[in-house]
Order: structure tokens, then C-alpha cells, then sequence
């Protein structure tokens, strides 16, 4: 037996014990039995349910991300530049999705960060509160860094966003950046 079919057999059993029947004698669980426990049935049928997927990705359950994040140059020459400004978390999903390695960690949003802090494109100030932020400085404004006010669960906050021509420039500068991580 493949470790798929085991795992659609052992799928098989939390299906039935969240329905209420023995998986060994298909007879129904008695009402009193702990088996039968409505708290149960739904850990059965979410188990069931994981299971399912697992089956449905070829026995893959979540993949550990544990290589660091790398780029080749065939690779960046596939990115796609975005004609309107786009957030740093965004450049890294566009980078991963030309990179297409599910263990591989995304590039690190305070790296990037720290690098631009570094190559004198972006500051940071603190607020009123007293929380630190991240501003684009004259050269960052330059080079295309601008903010927009955004609202979020925690109400309204001050995103940062990558025009073409520096989202141009981190993908240019992009072995710097990772000489960093």
C-alpha cells in the first residue's frame, strides 16, 4: 500500500467515525459511546477534510519553506514590472511566483527594506505614538517611492509603493539586496 492510499484509508475511518459508524464493522456507534460525541464528529470531519486535500494535492500536506530565498537572471527576466506603484509584499509575491519553489522562503520584506534604508532611498521617523515608520527620502521620492494613506483592520496607515521605475531598480539591485539576507 502506496502512503497516499494509506491516507485515503485512514480518511475512510474519520469519515465514517464523524458520521457515527465503526470503521472496523461499518455498525452504527452507539449514541453514548465517546466516539459518538458531537465535539468529536466535527475534529472527525475536519481531520477527514485535511485528509481529502492532502489526497487531492498527491499526498503533499504544507510545504516547509527552509531554502533561502534566491533568484536566478532567467528567472528576473520574467518579472513583471507593474505600470502602477505596488507594495514591497507585492514585488516578493511577483519574485516567488517567477521562482516557483514552494520550499523556498520569500525575500524578506525588512531586508529589502533595510537596503533601501542603507542606499539612502528610504528613512525612518517616528509618529506622534511613537511608532517607527518608513519614508521614502528625496532620492526615494525620485526614484519613484511614494506613500498613500490605506485603511486596514487597525484603521488607516501610511503604505509604501514601488513605482516602475523602482520596482526597475530593486529587481536591477536585487544580488545587493540579498547580499544583505
Amino acid at each position: 500500500m502506496t502512503e497516499l492510499e494509506k491516507i485515503a484509508y485512514a480518511r475512510t475511518f474519520m469519515e465514517k467515525l464523524a458520521n457515527g459508524i465503526n470503521p472496523l464493522d461499518d455498525t452504527p456507534i452507539p449514541e453514548g459511546d465517546i466516539a459518538n460525541n458531537v465535539r468529536l464528529s466535527r475534529c472527525f470531519f475536519f481531520v477527514s477534510d485535511v485528509l481529502k486535500k492532502v489526497c487531492d494535492n498527491g499526498g503533499i500536506g504544507r510545504v516547509e519553506k527552509t531554502i533561502p530565498f534566491s533568484v536566478t537572471g532567467e528567472e528576473l527576466l520574467r518579472f513583471e514590472f507593474s505600470r502602477y506603484p505596488i507594495t514591497a509584499s507585492e514585488i516578493s509575491r511577483r519574485l516567488c511566483s517567477v521562482v516557483n519553489n514552494p520550499q523556498m522562503k520569500s525575500l524578506s520584506i525588512p531586508k529589502l527594506n533595510q537596503w533601501l534604508i542603507e542606499a539612502g532611498y528610504l528613512y525612518e521617523s517616528t509618529d506622534p505614538q511613537g511608532k517607527t515608520r518608513k519614508m521614502p527620502t528625496s532620492r526615494g521620492h525620485e526614484l519613484g517611492i511614494v506613500t498613500e494613506k490605506k485603511m486596514g483592520r487597525d484603521g488607516e496607515y501610511i503604505a509604501i509603493l514601488f513605482g516602475e521605475r523602482a520596482q526597475h531598480f530593486i529587481i536591477d539591485n536585487i544580488r545587493a539586496v540579498l547580499g544583505n539576507q
